[in-house]
């Protein structure tokens, strides 16, 4: 029997990273766990499943934008090198200046790259995004066209082609629909919390463009399990030295009713869509949209808070103007089970699923409790 592989996970106090290294610790599939983030677990919010989790792993505080500080995070106690690399570390805010993307994602992916190509690690896994794909309700599989809809995205295909052209970097680059699951604060929670203030304002929720408007999804665990399936299968492969590309999404096609119909069974509200006269005027005009929407939920919100007695939250249903366009992400996730033999856990989005995202915020106490 082979040796548990060592591993690195670099921005791995996020959504995605603690729900993975949960999965790794609670499944004993590594011999030496070495998370590097620039934010401390103590402030992200943790449950008590993460927060055991990271009792048994390694946690270093560090500057993945800084060489110095990637060559001392990629070396083990005894001088040695990792085995598996896994890169989660990047900007996550939308809407920030295209300078923070180049440095937060780009170099950012490049420089820890390159470290993993001179320490010839058997595997990095860079994880990337879906948004990278030219928007169409045809599900864009691995070579479609690529057609960056937001900026962030657009430098995730930036750092995803310079590794691509990295000569011997043992690479897999996988490339999730929008992610959803325990611990997620971005992606679908905001429709979530829009639709709290709904059944707190006894209105009827509508979003902007049509009920058809393709947001394709993948449960987190689904990714982590895919993340660690994927640097195993590679290892083992005749593909050493040679990059391959997965899409990692759910068999349902998500739409924005099929959110909603969820939605509704959550909160007991009507939902619906603005229609394509109201959505095409605010399609001329976004900034004022947005600000418009982002008023309507910000203070009833705020309100719900207040009398709960929650002094503070991370949750908002703030939604970001780079989020609200008339943009389908549609992800063909097959290949990755056709390949390597992956079997997605959770096929389909469920009003469940949604609930236990809702559960685990009260618990930490950032959610009011109904």
């Amino acid at each position: 029997m082979s040796p548990q592989p060592t591993v690195l996970v670099l921005g791995g106090v996020g959504f995605i990273g603690r729900n993975l290294v949960a999965h790794l610790v609670e499944n004993n599939l590594a011999a030496e766990i070495r998370v590097i983030d620039k934010v401390l677990p103590q402030t992200a919010y943790f449950n008590k499943r993460f927060q055991a989790a990271f009792d048994k792993v390694e946690y270093m505080q560090g500057n993945l934008s800084n060489p110095a500080s990637i060559e001392k995070c990629f070396t083990r106690a005894d001088g040695s090198s990792f085995d598996y690399v896994i890169n989660l570390a990047a900007e996550t805010k939308f809407s920030q200046a295209k300078e923070i993307y180049e440095e937060r994602i780009q170099r950012l992916s490049v420089l820890c790259a390159k470290e993993a190509l001179k320490r010839n690690v058997k595997v990095f896994v860079q994880v990337s995004t879906g948004d990278i794909y030219e928007g169409s309700k045809s599900a864009s599989n691995e070579e479609s066209t690529t057609k960056p809809w937001n900026t962030m995205a657009k430098y995730k295909l930036m750092a995803d082609n310079e590794l691509l052209a990295m000569e011997g970097l043992n690479l897999v680059i996988l490339r999730p629909a929008v992610v959803y699951g325990i611990g997620a604060m971005g992606g679908l929670t905001p429709r979530l919390i829009c639709g709290r203030v709904y059944q707190h304002l006894n209105k009827k929720m509508e979003f902007l463009w049509t009920e058809e408007l393709c947001i394709n999804t993948v449960h987190v665990d689904d990714v982590s399990r895919a993340i660690w399936h994927s640097a195993n299968w590679y290892v083992s492969s005749d593909k050493q030295g040679s990059p391959v590309i997965f899409n990692l999404a759910d068999s349902n096609c998500t739409t924005q009713e099929s959110v909603n119909t969820h939605i509704r069974s959550l909160f007991g509200i009507e939902t619906g869509f603005q229609g394509t006269v109201i959505s095409n005027m605010a399609k001329l005009n976004m900034k004022g949209a947005t600000e418009d929407i982002n008023e309507m939920h910000l203070e009833p919100w705020s309100e719900i808070l207040k009398a709960h007695n929650i002094k503070t939250s991370p949750l908002t249903p703030y939604l970001d103007q780079e989020l609200l366009r008339d943009n389908d992400i549609s992800l063909d996730g097959a290949k990755i089970c056709t390949v390597t033999g992956f079997k997605y856990e959770y096929p389909q989005m469920t009003t469940e699923s949604l609930r236990e995202i809702i559960a685990d915020f009260q618990e930490l106490g950032i959610w009011p409790h109904d």
